[in-house]
């Protein structure tokens, strides 16, 4: 089973643990929206239709590459403060070790493969927010 939501929808972990529960092991990762530098809001747009493709690929690719049972991945978009949900990925597998590096190479690569723009709002002021370095070496590593 493979999910995809791109929504503006708080995400409920509980209800996307539940629903990929199946057999082996369950590996996770929620990502929060950051309140460092003095970020106010996080505002994520996207390309309908294009995300959820590039999300359903990357889920594809997983669940062949590790023998996935299930693969959930949830972003958010639109407007967000600190602290809220804004991804959750989720993975079940047979064994630990797929589930655990299927759910890192999601996380990894839809940073740089899912096409969602980010802005924050710091001091009244929005601004872009540029890709990091560290991320294209992320998703590198499961080339």
């Amino acid at each position: 089973m493979i999910r995809v939501l791109v929504s503006p929808v708080a995400i409920d972990v509980a209800a996307e643990l539940a629903a990929i529960e199946r057999d082996g092991a369950v590996a996770s990762f929620t990502g929060l929206v950051r309140g460092d530098d003095g970020v106010a809001t996080l505002e994520l747009e996207h390309y309908p239709g294009a995300t959820e493709a590039a999300l359903v690929r990357l889920a594809e690719a997983a669940r062949a590459r590790w023998s996935l049972t299930a693969a959930t991945i949830v972003h958010r978009v639109g407007p967000m403060a600190p602290g809220e949900r804004i991804v959750f990925v989720g993975t079940c597998a047979p064994h630990r070790g797929a589930a655990l590096e299927a759910c890192a190479y999601l996380i990894d690569r839809l940073k740089t493969d899912a096409p969602f723009w980010k802005r924050e709002t710091v001091g009244g002021a929005a601004r872009w927010v540029e890709a990091r370095d560290g991320d294209d070496a992320a998703a590198a590593r499961w080339q």
